[in-house]
């Protein structure tokens, strides 16, 4: 089961630190989206990381990064969006329904659910799909390797995610709400949460 940590969606000053510390220990997925942001802060963001773990770092916005610093490939967060004209390479899409997920597979590399259960970092993302809703698209094959959970998914839901046979899980607020970005330094406790997730991914 792959692991995709997604970035805050805001920037903070510890960030290039944590992230090459995540690299470190083992996150070979790192999805970068920071919505509504101007692209000079991700290029900021990025000239800060090591160039090695460039081809590990997909883009939400800016996709010209992707070719600029070598990333591994771009993310749409839907299935209406066409990629850019003469876009070659990696492509994932996010799905906020399961009738989305046979074309969406077709197009991408592998492809989000959402949302699964309440968002950790978005209060206003609520769950919006049942367990019997899951279950039954699972046994559908709708569900598959590369499909990947998200949306409020944390230490305590991954092995039902496993179960129901996610790839993977996308996970964000359980991971970031560990440290406080106004004046954290001591990210210890964040690793050592990442390397507990790692685990239960398996």
């Amino acid at each position: 089961m792959k692991l995709i940590i997604m970035t805050k969606s805001t920037f903070f000053v510890e960030e290039d630190k944590i992230l090459t510390t995540l690299f470190e220990a083992g996150l070979d997925n790192l999805h970068l989206y920071k919505p509504g942001s101007e692209p000079v802060y991700s290029e900021r963001l990025l000239t800060l990381l090591p160039e090695d773990y460039y081809k590990r770092i997909t883009v939400h916005d800016h996709f010209y990064l992707k070719d600029e610093f070598g990333l591994k490939g771009i993310h749409i967060n839907n299935c209406q969006t066409d990629p850019p004209q003469g876009y070659r390479g990696n492509i994932s899409r996010t799905c906020h329904a399961i009738s989305e997920l046979k074309e969406a597979k077709k197009q991408s590399n592998y492809v989000f659910l959402k949302t699964l259960f309440d968002s950790q970092s978005n209060p206003n993302d609520k769950a919006s799909l049942s367990y019997d809703e899951l279950k039954e698209a699972s046994r559908r094959g709708l569900i598959d390797k590369r499909v990947y959970a998200m949306g409020g998914m944390n230490l305590d839901n991954i092995s039902l995610a496993k179960g129901l046979g996610f790839g993977g899980v996308v996970i964000c607020g359980d991971l970031w709400n560990r440290f406080d970005i106004t004046g954290g330094l001591d990210y210890k406790s964040l690793i050592s949460h990442f390397e507990k997730l790692r685990k239960a991914v398996g």
